[in-house]
Order: C-alpha cells, then sequence, then structure tokens
C-alpha cells in the first residue's frame, strides 16, 4: 500500500488504532482497554486496534470490535537499563523489530485516529517513524494521552527533554487528552510547551469502571488487597500478611489478588503465609474481571496506580492507599492529592511509618472513613464520555460546540 496515495472509501467504518508501550505493569493496557471498549460502545460501527508490548495480553478479554496486536516484550533491569524478554535479540534490535511491526501495522489498518498513551515518541523513540508517516499521509489524528499525575516535575522535565518528547508533542500531536482534572494535578506542569499545545490540552476526567459481566463478589464481608500488577508489590502484600498473623483478632477478612508480575519464588513464600492463617486472608493470582472484587468488597487496601485510583472512585470504595515512591513519585502525589480532597486515606512511609500495627490500625479503621462520593466533584469520573465525544468531533461526526 502506498502511503503518499491512501483516499477516502465511501462507507468505511470508523478505525482507532492506540498504542501502549508496556515495559512493566498492567496500567497501559489496560487503560487503553478501557478506552477502546467505551469508543467502540459509543460508535457502535467503529473498531478499535491496541498495540501492546504486554506479556500477558492474551489474559484479557476484549469487546467486541476490539483487537490487539503483541508487539515484543522488554522489561526494565534493576540499573535502569532494559533487555527483550524472550526472544535472545538485543534492545536495539527489539526496538527496530517493534518499531518495523507498529509501520506494518498503521499501514495496513489505516487508522482514523490513533491514540498514544504516555510515550509521545513510543519505546525508546519506536513510534516516530510512524508519526513522521502518519503526519505526511495527512488523514490521520494524533492524540497524545497522559494520566493524571507524570512524575515530580523537575524529573519529568529532564526525562522529556532526553527523549526529545516535548518537541514530538509539539510537532505531531493535534489533541492531547489529560486523564484527569486540571483542578487536582497538571502533569504537564513543568514543561516547556508552547502556548499553542496548551490550547491542544483537553481535561477529560478520570475513565470511569464498569462491572464487565454478573460475576458474583466472593462472600461477604472482606477487604481487598491489590497490588495492582503485583510487580513491585512485595512490601504491601508483606505488611497486610504481617498485620493479619500479628494480629488474630483482624477482620473482615482479606481477598488478596497478587498480580500477574509477582515473581514465582516471593508467591510461593507468601501462599505458604496465607495457608497457615486458615481462611481469614484468601489469595488469587490475577482476575481480569477485578472490577467484580472491588463492588463487592468492605473496604480496599491498594497501592496508587493510576487504574486502580479510578476502580476506587468508581466503585465507591473506602480506600487505604500504600504508594510507592520510586522509581517515580507519580503514585505519592497522587494519593496525597486525593488524601487532601478527603476521597481516601494515605499510608505513608515517612509520615505514619509501615508497620503491622499501622497496617492493623488502618484495615480497622476502614469502616469509618468517609464514602469517595461524599468528596467526589462534578466532572471527576467523565474522561470516557469526554474522550468519545472528543473521537466523534475528531471523526467529523459532530461540530466542535457539541463535544464542549
Amino acid at each position: 500500500m502506498n502511503w503518499g496515495s491512501k483516499t477516502e472509501e465511501p462507507g468505511r467504518a470508523p478505525r482507532i488504532m492506540l498504542y501502549s508501550h508496556d515495559t512493566f505493569g498492567l496500567g497501559h493496557l489496560r487503560r487503553s482497554r478501557a478506552l477502546a471498549a467505551a469508543i467502540t460502545a459509543a460508535h457502535p460501527d467503529a473498531s478499535a486496534l491496541i498495540l501492546t508490548g504486554s506479556p500477558i495480553a492474551g489474559r484479557f478479554t476484549f469487546p467486541r470490535r476490539v483487537d490487539h496486536v503483541r508487539l515484543p516484550g522488554v522489561t526494565k533491569r534493576s540499573d535502569g537499563s532494559y533487555t527483550s524478554r524472550t526472544i535472545g535479540m538485543g534492545i536495539e534490535e527489539v526496538t527496530e523489530l517493534r518499531s518495523g511491526l507498529i509501520q506494518t501495522t498503521a499501514e495496513q489498518y489505516d487508522p482514523d485516529i490513533l491514540i498514544v498513551d504516555k510515550e509521545p515518541t513510543g519505546f525508546r523513540g519506536e513510534l516516530l517513524p510512524t508519526l513522521e508517516k502518519l503526519q505526511r499521509w495527512g488523514r490521520t489524528k494524533l492524540v497524545l494521552g497522559l494520566r493524571d499525575v507524570l512524575d515530580a516535575p523537575d524529573v519529568l522535565a529532564a526525562e522529556w527533554d532526553r527523549k526529545d518528547a516535548v518537541s514530538a508533542t509539539e510537532r505531531f500531536y493535534h489533541e492531547i487528552w489529560i486523564y484527569g482534572l486540571r483542578s487536582i494535578y497538571d502533569p504537564t506542569a513543568g514543561l516547556p510547551l508552547s502556548e499553542a499545545a496548551q490550547a491542544r490540552m483537553h481535561w477529560t476526567g478520570y475513565l470511569r469502571r464498569e462491572l464487565g459481566t454478573t460475576d458474583e463478589p466472593p462472600e461477604q464481608p472482606y477487604v481487598l488487597i491489590t497490588p495492582g500488577g503485583g510487580g513491585d508489590g512485595r512490601a504491601l502484600v508483606n505488611l497486610v500478611l504481617s498485620a493479619y498473623e500479628q494480629d488474630p483478632d483482624l477482620n473482615p477478612r482479606a481477598v488478596l489478588v497478587y498480580g500477574p508480575f509477582l515473581s514465582g519464588d516471593l508467591r510461593a513464600e507468601f501462599e505458604a503465609r496465607v495457608a497457615a492463617l486458615n481462611g481469614r486472608v484468601t489469595a488469587v493470582g490475577f482476575e481480569s474481571q477485578i472490577e467484580t472484587l472491588f463492588a463487592g468488597a468492605a473496604g480496599v487496601v491498594c497501592m496508587g496506580g493510576y487504574n486502580t485510583f479510578c476502580e476506587v472512585l468508581s466503585f465507591d470504595s473506602r480506600a487505604v492507599i500504600v504508594p510507592r515512591t520510586v522509581p517515580r513519585m507519580e503514585q505519592w502525589l497522587r494519593a496525597s492529592r486525593a488524601e487532601q480532597m478527603g476521597l481516601i486515606r494515605m499510608l505513608d512511609e515517612q509520615r505514619d511509618g509501615l508497620s503491622p500495627e499501622a497496617m492493623i490500625r488502618a484495615i480497622r479503621d476502614l469502616p469509618k472513613q468517609p464514602l469517595p462520593s461524599q468528596a467526589i466533584r462534578d466532572g471527576l469520573l467523565d474522561g470516557l464520555d469526554y474522550v468519545t465525544h472528543r473521537v466523534a468531533v475528531l471523526l467529523g461526526e459532530v461540530g466542535e460546540q457539541a463535544a464542549e
């Protein structure tokens, strides 16, 4: 197919492509999946294709007219460098392979809109050749989607400068969607974006989650414990198990979801501790429909990732968030601001200490916490509706005023 001579196909159904680099965790894929599901539900003739590096993409269910292409996986070493997950290639070779697959997929799928998650140039710049071709082609609308918090402003500014991300954002993207509210946090604070780029920003609100199935939750009451993807959840899981081990009267019981990235040896150690608690804590490795567990829980103890925070708000869950602070301050910044607003309680290492006693108090106090709905403001959970309106505008289905 010749990129330079594409023409409109009469009556062609809209095509939305979403790029999610996914080097670690579940967040980027789950956000892209939620967006694709909402867009195709609001536009019944549209399809969506997600490009993802997640090694567990195949374990998720996708709605009708939503599919995914799995890019070769990479993983981050403790020193910050990257390596191929499985295929025995150097990181430069893997990046080149991924970049070629992205270009080929974009050429064949021919998207009307490309939504890029978080990384303006993609992993190690792998998206740039595709962005350049799509820009020359001139028919695809390019959107950069940013979560509510990226990192501390000075750290983010240095990272974006190193990746030449500001230049790419200015040059390529027709719109910038921020999946939060400016009144809560501005993830672009400290970035030298031009007034023209700032004028292209849209603050969507957070992305509401819905029950995907009619599955029944476990026997109630229970507290849901979730460290997200689990790759960095060791401290949280250990803290919760220590609390139940130390206080035999601690209740209600806990339902623990390890996450798919918690390592095998560590999980085996935790499984032995869970078994010794004789049903006061039960555990599963991965739950693709974790929304059901949120909906039935008396409270939640979790880390502070974007998707988990959206679920806490969507299911009006009393929550204690134990944020990580490395390698990014993102979770701490989100949890700190949410606590100030009265949406959740944060268990902060510096302020509260991360001891079993602190976790026991937090679990015991969960029923006394106000519900997030008592502090939620207008527009906070309107993100998916806002996004589907923007898609309609970009597709030319409605006028600009109808989307505001």
